[in-house]
């Protein structure tokens, strides 16, 4: 349909506790009748006090866009063709999903839908320039030091990740950071001759026992998730911070969960001129919840322990990501052993980075108990798989901290080697210390450059996704010499 050629926007009814299947199924059915694809659609909306709701926000991210909330008195004032004096009762609006889809200006090419616990209807994007609050930039005025570059005129994609980088085959893989030739044999095959026992329901209480004795913590301070991405959903749907900081550049699901949760995040943003290091007053003293990633995706700056206990202090929650840490040799900046610190300090841990597990999605929380009983309620029954909690319990063993820390030596020594190609190019330059499994490096013309890397065969993660950075930077796992040596070479010519 013409009328539709720039997309649409799906309004979205819901009862607590509708299932995400449910309302892909029934976008499905609407978007079927006016003839359009799923990639048609360009926002969810729906009112402000369902934008939390699990269910939808599901939806939205299968589909690939953003779930934007309205206030009650906005839609009540839309003019619907299919009222209900029922849901004008209980919501204040005549059609939530009529008027959420209508709301701007648009056409309406698909009325009011119904399921047992949701109704959807589907519109034109409102004609003229403004997008709704929700889909722009989080915080205009970034809190904290800004960088040198101008930032894009656009949001960065909070949803990329380095996996897209690397969907088309025969690319040799410096976008994601896991280490190669993972996982173990002895962890295949540990997890190979458990699949005879899947007709069992998970039972956590020997994995939680293994990492609470691998950090020296009561085993009620330690949660167990699917994969440290999910520890970030779970905060973000039970703390209700009034100011919230993510200090950036970082990994961006942490502000992702927020804003889906309908959090306002304030960016601190590090400066490459510091080399991304913390500094005084980068993170405002009113912050009741603070987000930072030590050692730090994309830049691999390691921050000393002693600045982020300086964070600490009570009335706040600092959230630690240490997904990195047990890259570092002798993890000497880790907080995961100290326990009384003030406030809350939460910290998570991935084994996706060095033992190779990404799709079987296991992390772990670390929290003081109080904390930790509340995040677990938001848990679905049996959240880690059988799998997974085998995992966590053999990862967590002392054999396998000896081969994580010797792996993490031989890291340290083939990051240099990428240090030291690197520096025979000119243009391109290193900002800070890495110190993980990747480094961060700036050159004009990086968005291109990349795309030639690609054509020559080579997968680099962009760098404009990352709030504080922009075009001209890239981020490259670190790998074996062969393949550094293949990949200068590819870079050379790329520049």
């Amino acid at each position: 349909m013409s009328d539709a050629t720039d997309g649409v926007v799906v309004g979205v009814g819901a009862s607590a506790g509708v299932a995400e299947d449910e309302v892909l199924t029934l976008i499905t059915e609407a978007l079927a009748a006016a003839g359009l694809p799923a990639a048609a659609v360009r926002r969810l909306a729906t009112v402000d006090g369902r934008r939390a709701e699990p269910g939808l926000l599901g939806a939205a991210r299968a589909l690939g866009v953003p779930l934007v909330g309205h206030p009650a008195a906005e839609l009540g004032a839309v003019a619907v063709p299919n009222p209900s004096a029922r849901v004008l009762a209980a919501t204040g609006t005549a059609s939530v999903a009529e008027a959420a889809a209508l709301l701007g200006g648009g056409e309406l090419l698909v009325g009011k839908r119904k399921s047992g616990r949701s109704t959807v209807a589907v519109a034109t994007l409102p004609s003229g320039p403004r997008e709704p609050a929700d889909l722009q930039p989080t915080d205009p005025q970034p809190t904290g030091p800004q960088p040198a570059d101008p930032q894009p005129a656009t949001e960065p994609d909070l949803r990329h990740h380095g996996d897209a980088e690397v969907r088309a085959p025969g690319l040799v893989d410096l976008a994601v950071n896991v280490r190669t030739g993972t996982p173990p044999s002895w962890l295949r095959t540990a997890l190979a001759e458990a699949l005879g026992d899947l007709a069992a329901y998970p039972e956590q209480t020997t994995a939680r026992a293994a990492v609470a004795a691998r950090h020296g913590r009561p085993v009620e301070e330690v949660l167990l998730t699917a994969g440290a991405a999910e520890a970030f959903v779970l905060l973000a749907r039970t703390l209700r911070p009034r100011h919230a900081v993510v200090v950036h550049p970082q990994f961006t699901e942490p502000e992702a969960a927020l804003r889906d949760a309908g959090i306002t995040v304030h960016r601190a943003l590090l400066r490459p001129e510091d080399g991304f290091r913390l500094t005084a007053g980068a993170v405002p003293e009113e912050a009741d919840l603070v987000v930072i990633g030590n050692p730090t995706n994309p830049t691999s700056v390691l921050h000393p322990a002693a600045g982020l206990i300086a964070l600490a202090r009570p009335g706040r929650t600092l959230v630690v990501d240490e997904a990195f840490m047990d890259t570092v040799p002798g993890e000497p900046a880790s907080l995961a052993s100290l326990r009384e610190l003030p406030g809350q300090v939460v910290v998570l841990r991935s084994l996706t980075k060095t033992w190779g597990l990404a799709g079987l999605r296991i992390g772990y929380l670390l929290a003081p108990p109080a904390l930790v009983a509340e995040l677990a309620r938001s848990q679905p029954l049996w959240p880690v798989s059988s799998l997974g909690l085998l995992a966590a319990e053999l990862c967590s063993a002392p054999a396998a901290l000896a081969e994580a820390e010797a792996a993490a030596g031989r890291l340290a020594e083939d990051r240099g080697y990428l240090l030291k190609r690197l520096a025979e190019l000119p243009g391109i330059r290193v900002h800070g210390e890495p110190a993980a499994s990747f480094v961060l490096i700036r050159l004009p013309g990086a968005d291109g450059v990349r795309e030639r890397l690609r054509a020559a065969g080579f997968a680099v993660r962009r760098g404009d996704t990352f709030p504080g950075l922009g075009r001209d930077w890239l981020r490259l796992a670190v790998r074996d010499r062969a393949t550094v040596d293949a990949f200068r070479a590819a870079l050379a010519q790329a520049v």
